[in-house]
């Protein structure tokens, strides 16, 4: 990764209808609203980007929220001012995530033809029950449509995020699941678990039994600890069958399409974020914008962002440890090295020297991972480095 890279991220904060699991900064929203955010937005990208004319974008990622239910013409829009306004790399991985529902061939065509290469598709499940469970507008048949659909429209790089550990959900409920997916062979598939979150309806609803689980028992719905890793290494086994290469611990891809624009964050490159609540880390500074959709649409240029922090030594190296042992590449102690100025095994000697003795990380040809166990554990090991 070069130093004179960037990645964007363009925050669509609307959506349908919010999950009942969703903690994300999101909402419905009248046509009249989107416009203006839509204005704004385009208003906040021409203003910051004289800021990065020395720059090549690499990436680019359209989240939210659902960015497909603006119109294709809205997105087309912010497409051509990001292309006029920024060195894009002409390889540059550019990225638009999807709900099923949400998008058909028609607006696909108009994302290839705006330049957008990648699409990913949250389908979640291919189980109706649990999708309905999950306050997810569609269901299966509406997930197939929306895949084949970007296919017909000519895109060859397309995620698919599916989730595990799903009230009520039972490792064969999982495995029969992602065994439909295959059948379609995406080539990048985000498997992770469901995580109760404050503040979310799913938080009220199954409180009492994260608690249980979390204190060692048996909850009534959810599924236990133990249901919860076969699910885990269920997953690793038929994904790896199947020929997908596990990069990150919740992330597998078919060789070539590892997603660039994550593998920023996690590398801890620049990023620039755009939009309601988005997130920038630029030159070891990091800020975000107001989440307030009121201030961020009246807010002048010098007042969006909050939380202005310039990232000191300790801070730097704390974040690429736990960032980069998501990655199944681990850290390259050499390359921490001549980043930082010491040798991560001499900066956290006693911590890493537990973590190898409790069988949670191991090193091997430079190199500092996790184990497999290490991956279960991954938030314990993590700790010892913030």
């Amino acid at each position: 990764m070069r130093s004179k890279d960037l990645s964007l991220y363009i925050h669509i904060p609307f959506c349908v209808r919010k999950c009942a699991y969703c903690d994300f900064l999101s909402f419905s929203a009248e046509d009249s609203l989107k416009e203006r955010y839509i204005d704004r937005l385009c208003k906040e990208i021409l203003n910051e980007a004289a800021r990065y004319k020395d720059r090549y974008v690499i990436s680019v990622f359209f989240g939210g929220g659902t960015p497909s239910v603006l119109r294709a013409e809205q997105t087309g829009r912010i497409m051509e001012l990001i292309g006029s306004s920024f060195n894009i790399s002409a390889n540059a991985e550019i990225s638009i995530e999807v709900n099923p529902k949400t998008a058909d061939k028609e607006k696909f065509e108009i994302y290839k033809r705006a330049g957008i290469n990648r699409i990913s598709i949250g389908c979640q499940s291919l189980n109706d029950k649990e999708l309905e469970v999950l306050g997810r507008i569609h269901r299966q048949e509406d997930f197939y449509r929306t895949f084949q659909a970007a296919r017909d429209a000519g895109f060859d790089n397309i995620n698919v995020d599916m989730m595990s550990a799903l009230p009520g959900q039972t490792a064969a409920d999982y495995e029969s699941s992602l065994k439909k997916l295959l059948c379609l062979k995406p080539e990048h598939i985000s498997a992770y678990s469901l995580i109760i979150e404050e503040g979310t309806p799913f938080f009220e609803r199954y409180q009492e039994d994260a608690l249980i689980r979390d204190k060692g028992g048996r909850p009534r719905y959810l599924p236990d600890e133990d249901e919860e890793r076969r699910m885990l290494y269920l997953g690793r086994d038929i994904l790896k069958d199947a020929g997908y290469h596990q990069y990150e611990i919740s992330n597998y891809a078919l060789t070539g399409y590892e997603c660039r624009h994550n593998k920023v964050y996690w590398q801890r490159g620049d990023y620039a974020g755009f939009g309601l609540g988005a997130s920038s880390c630029v030159d070891e500074c990091r800020w975000k914008n107001t989440e307030d959709p009121d201030e961020y649409l009246s807010a002048g240029a010098d007042e969006l962002k909050q939380d202005i922090q310039k990232l000191d030594i300790t801070q730097q190296c704390s974040e690429a440890m736990f960032l980069g042992l998501r990655l199944m590449r681990g850290v390259d102690e050499a390359e921490f090295a001549g980043r930082y100025g010491i040798e991560p095994s001499c900066l956290y000697r006693e911590w890493i020297d537990r973590m190898m003795s409790e069988r949670l990380m191991e090193s091997a040809d430079g190199r500092l991972t996790l184990t497999q166990r290490g991956q279960d554990l991954a938030n314990y090991v993590w700790g010892g480095f913030v």
